[in-house]
């Protein structure tokens, strides 16, 4: 079974980005001069930190093999190895979208398919 890794996207950014056919990443992203990734056990805590009450969040899911040399598996928070991508994600390399629902506490509820 192919590793999936994931990326929380705002609705109208990934809009944009499929009008393109690729995307360049948010604005962490740039700064950074790679896209983030999480895979799905890292995935909770990256939500959590840095998405907590945002809405209108979709779920892009990525095969890690399908994005050859330009994804690197770097060292980051708390010394784990996140997936990082030197590249625009073109968009025909996405598995799947699908919105991230919210709970009243405003943490995201994952999709049953990446749990």
């Amino acid at each position: 079974m192919a590793r999936m890794i994931y990326k929380a996207v705002p609705a109208p950014m990934w809009q944009e980005a499929k009008s393109r056919d690729q995307w360049t990443g948010a604005p962490v992203d740039l700064a950074d001069g790679f896209i983030h990734f999480s895979t799905a056990e890292q995935l909770p805590e990256t939500l959590a930190k840095h998405f907590a009450g945002q809405q209108d969040l979709l779920l892009v899911a990525i095969k890690a093999d399908d994005l050859g040399g330009d994804l690197r598996w770097e060292v980051s928070r708390g010394g784990a190895l996140f997936p990082h991508l030197h590249a625009a994600l073109r968009c025909d390399k996405v598995a799947w979208v699908e919105a991230l629902s919210m709970g009243p506490d405003g943490q995201h509820h994952l999709p049953e398919r990446c749990t």
